[in-house]
């Protein structure tokens, strides 16, 4: 059903939390997972202190999981890109034709007062393929 699934991290509990999900289902479906994370690049008036924003600790988050995955015997294949989250999300799931991403979310983000700042908004909305949320 699907062949390919991205699952894009970062260092938020969410995210971590939704490994689980992405592993049960991958290996229900025998997917191809592809890991991805984004370097955070600064965009104009807004700075934010973020660890996103380090190659060095997204490269750490990104051996961490291939790990987690590694452990429940499902093979990665690893992503890094820099850029605008929501945006290199929709074009690496376009450049791999996947056929879902799965995307972890606290929920707040979907609600009127975040919806402006919220990476799995706007993913559900530019995405080329299904999003599946998990909150």
């Amino acid at each position: 059903m699907f062949k390919t699934v991205l699952f894009p991290v970062d260092s938020s509990k969410d995210s971590l939390e939704a490994a689980q999900v992405v592993a049960e289902l991958v290996k229900s479906c025998h997917s191809r997972l592809y890991l991805l994370s984004v370097v955070e690049i600064e965009t104009a008036g807004k700075h934010r202190e973020s660890t996103m924003q380090s190659p060095e600790e997204v490269a750490m988050l990104l051996k961490g999981v291939k790990a987690f995955f590694a452990e429940r015997g499902v093979e990665t294949e690893l992503l890094e890109r820099q850029g605008i989250p929501s945006f290199m999300i929709c074009d690496v799931a376009d450049e791999i034709a996947a056929d879902l991403i799965v995307m972890g979310c606290r929920g707040l983000g979907l609600t009127s007062e975040g919806l402006a700042e919220s990476v799995t908004y706007r993913v559900v909305n530019l995405s080329p393929c299904p999003v599946l949320v998990v909150p």
